[in-house]
This record gives C-alpha cells, sequence and structure tokens, in this order.
C-alpha cells in the first residue's frame, strides 16, 4: 500500500501540473496582443475568460468524480455520456488541440531562447525542437517524474512574475511613473468586439488545466483531490494573469502594445529602462513557463492517445505503453511528431486558433454531459454547485466564444468536424457495425 501512495501524484503537484499548462506561453506571449486589441479593457477580458474557466473547471471537476479512472478527460466524459461517435470526432480534436497548442508554445520557448543567447530568430525553430525532443523524453520516464518537474518549473516561473510585479508596484508608486492614461482605450479598442477578440487569444492561455483530469486516477485522494486541484489552478492563474497584465499597464502606456508582440513582459522593461538583470530574470522565466507549458501539453496528448487506443477508436498499437511508466511511449513520438510538423506551417496564428477552437469544443461537449449524466441520477463525490444554472450559463458562454471565433479558424475547425464524422462512418461500414436507430418524436 505504501508503494502504491508514493506512486500517486499530491494535491500541490497536480495543482502546478495545471499551472504550468495554463501560466506558459499565455501570460508571456499572448497578454501583449490582448492589450493591443482591447487597450486595457483587455482586463475585463481576462475575468471575463477567468470566469467561464471557473464554471469549466466546476463541471471537469465533477465529471472526474462520475468517471474517475478515465484518462482522456473530456473526451472520456462525452464518450461516456453519449458513445462512440461523438466521442471519437471529440477525442481526436481534442488531441490536435493538444498537440498543435505543443508547437506554438515551443515557437514562443525558441524565440525567448534565441533572445537569450544573441542570436537570430532563425534559430527559434530548431530550439523549440529541441524542446520537443527534451519534454518527449522526459514523459517516456512516466507521469509521476514528469509531473514532479513540472512542480519546480511553476514555482521558478512564478518567483520570475512575482519579481516583475514588485517590480511594476516600485517603478509606479515608489518611483512616482504611475499615468492613468495608461490605461486608456481608444476608438479602435472600445466596445464588446475587441474584447471578445481579446477573450479568443486568452482561451489559449486558458487552456492548459484540463491537463490534470487525464490524472484524476493518479492523485491522492482521487477525484475530490482532482476537482480541488483544477479550481485551484484556475482560481490562481485568474489572480497572477490579472496582476501581471495591471503591472504590465502601470509601466507602458496600452498603445506601446502590438498584435505581434511576442515578449511584451520584455518590451515593458525595456520601456521602463529596468536593470539588465531583471531581463534577463524575466527571459529565464519565460523560458520555463514555455517548457513548462510544453510539458504539461505532451503530458495530457499522451493519455489523451492511451484512452483512445483502449476504448478501440484508434489502433492499440499507438496506445501500448510500459506499465511501469503507464505512459504511452507510441502516444509520446508521435504527438512530438505532429508539434514539429506544425512548427513548420508558417502561421503561428492560426494554429493557435485551431487550438482554441478544439478546446471550446470540448468544454461545450463536457457541458453537455454533465447534463446528461444528472438527468440519469449519476453523480460522484464531488457535485458542482447551483446545478442546472451552472452548465447553461457556460453552454452560452461558450457557445457564443465559438461563433465569435476568426472566421478562417472557425471554418477549419467545422471543416475537422465533417471529416471526422465522415471517417468515422467509413471505419463503422468497413468493419459492418450494426446500425442504431432510434425514434426522437413520438
Amino acid at each position: 500500500m505504501t508503494d502504491k501512495n508514493n506512486a500517486l501524484i499530491s494535491v500541490p503537484v497536480a495543482t502546478a501540473v495545471g499551472l504550468g499548462a495554463i501560466i506558459g506561453a499565455g501570460i508571456f506571449v499572448l497578454s501583449g496582443s490582448a492589450i493591443s486589441i482591447a487597450g486595457a479593457d483587455a482586463l475585463i477580458a481576462f475575468i471575463t475568460v477567468g470566469f467561464v474557466a471557473i464554471l469549466v473547471a466546476l463541471e471537469l471537476g465533477e465529471l472526474g468524480a462520475i468517471v474517475p479512472n478515465a484518462q482522456g478527460a473530456s473526451y472520456s466524459y462525452v464518450y461516456k455520456a453519449f458513445g462512440s461517435e461523438l466521442g471519437f470526432i471529440t477525442g481526436i480534436i481534442f488531441y490536435f488541440s493538444s498537440a498543435t497548442a505543443i508547437s506554438a508554445i515551443s515557437l514562443g520557448f525558441g524565440a525567448y531562447l534565441s533572445s537569450l543567447l544573441g542570436v537570430s530568430s532563425g534559430y527559434s525553430i530548431y530550439l523549440a525542437i529541441l524542446l520537443i525532443a527534451l519534454i518527449s523524453a522526459l514523459n517516456l520516464f512516466g507521469v509521476k517524474k514528469a509531473a514532479n518537474a513540472d512542480f519546480v518549473l511553476v514555482i521558478v516561473k512564478l518567483a520570475a512574475l512575482f519579481i516583475f510585479i514588485l517590480f511594476a508596484l516600485n517603478f509606479a508608486f515608489g518611483m512616482g511613473h504611475l499615468k492613468a492614461s495608461n490605461f486608456s482605450v481608444d476608438a479602435t479598442q472600445s466596445g464588446l468586439g475587441p474584447i471578445a477578440a481579446a477573450s479568443i487569444a486568452i482561451f489559449f492561455a486558458y487552456s492548459g488545466f484540463q491537463t490534470i483530469s487525464t490524472l484524476t486516477s493518479k492523485i491522492k485522494g482521487g477525484p475530490n483531490s482532482a476537482a480541488h486541484a483544477i479550481l485551484l489552478s484556475v482560481i490562481l492563474s485568474l489572480a497572477v494573469y490579472i496582476a501581471v497584465v495591471i503591472a504590465m499597464l502601470l509601466i507602458v502606456p496600452a498603445s506601446v502594445f502590438k498584435i505581434s508582440s511576442a515578449d511584451p513582459i520584455s518590451i515593458a522593461l525595456s520601456f521602463a529602462s529596468a536593470p539588465q538583470i531583471l531581463k534577463t530574470i524575466v527571459d529565464i522565466g519565460a523560458l520555463v513557463a514555455t517548457a513548462s507549458a510544453a510539458l504539461a501539453m505532451i503530458l495530457r496528448s499522451s493519455r489523451i492517445v492511451y484512452q483512445l487506443g483502449n476504448d478501440g477508436l484508434i489502433p492499440k498499437v499507438i496506445s501500448k505503453h510500459k506499465p511501469k511508466a503507464e505512459v504511452s511511449a507510441n502516444s509520446v513520438a508521435i504527438t512530438a511528431l505532429i508539434a514539429i510538423l506544425t512548427l513548420f506551417s508558417g502561421n503561428v496564428y492560426i494554429i493557435a486558433a485551431i487550438s482554441v477552437f478544439g478546446v471550446l469544443f470540448t468544454y461545450l461537449m463536457s457541458s453537455f454531459s454533465l447534463i446528461h449524466f444528472r438527468r440519469i441520477g449519476k453523480s460522484g463525490s464531488f457535485k458542482s454547485p447551483f446545478y442546472p444554472y451552472l452548465p447553461v450559463v457556460a453552454i452560452v458562454f461558450l457557445t457564443a466564444f465559438l461563433l465569435g471565433m476568426p472566421s478562417q479558424s472557425l471554418s477549419i475547425g467545422v471543416i475537422m468536424i465533417i471529416l471526422l464524422l465522415s471517417l468515422y462512418y467509413v471505419l463503422r461500414e468497413h468493419d459492418e457495425k450494426k446500425i442504431v436507430r432510434i425514434k426522437l418524436f413520438k
């Protein structure tokens, strides 16, 4: 029993896995883009998306308690609730959303490391490949070792952000550089449109906490502990995001940031003529943040593939794994290959948008899954409050975000669903599976 307990992940470590996936490329890369789109109103977008993330976190906490041994997070819940058809579509979309996110995050890592080393930005893609290879190798050692490594990385990057926040407070209040105009919003940034557009970008930053749901059976205390870790990781991330965005605006006018700004915190420090040592600390924090987020994403991707294989929706050879490591070497390798190939697509923004489409779609399906389980009387040791209002509100927000996505990424997402649906029925017809017919109306 002691050995079994030692193999489990503690709540702090599980929370760190969620923080590692959330506080990564989002705050170090996308915060500047959000501010450039909505100005100081980006704070409203961060809070709005954070609110929706809390709703989804509560739902996933309950779903994890209902299906505690599932390793595919939203995919597993949809599969258990609605069967293989919708489960197959949700699982593949969820998987590619995670795999492509690794690529985008790794490119951020490469850019920061190139800057720190003082080499050409052309080396960024090679450094990104190096990161993908390293985190893939770490995952092959097993879930617990990967999660514990993530815990250390999270501590480092939170420390870097805390130092940045202290500098901003001292710059604005201690040195008398506080300017109310920094928080201004011009005509192009005011209104619901820019806030909604910024929210779509921010959702990429909040997409990581589902990683904890793939580890429910590996967390000490079971589903209740997993639910608490999920909720805690989202609340802490929201607090950090708000504090960092305010700190950035205390130093730099909102108009300084551009949508293409890949290093907004460094821009803020340069604007304030911060000491070089502080800039170096932030660059190192950004490297740790992106590495931590990529590590959590590849962990999530490999476990989704593992669960898809166990459910017979993909060839089992893909999900073959070492029992002691509890991770599929083949799935890790495939995920790494997809991430590396995506690096050469040449369009990081479309990749990020596709990833967000997958995140929103799986969250939406999870909300419907919770309603299904409640209706048939299934429940676990953890229950989300305010049912049925909470899932209904989540569905409304998630649908609005999906419909408000850029037309190009929305089109790609819809095409992906159609292709997966076609593939499902081709495979089903090939195996001559029995057709299920029901009457929706009597």
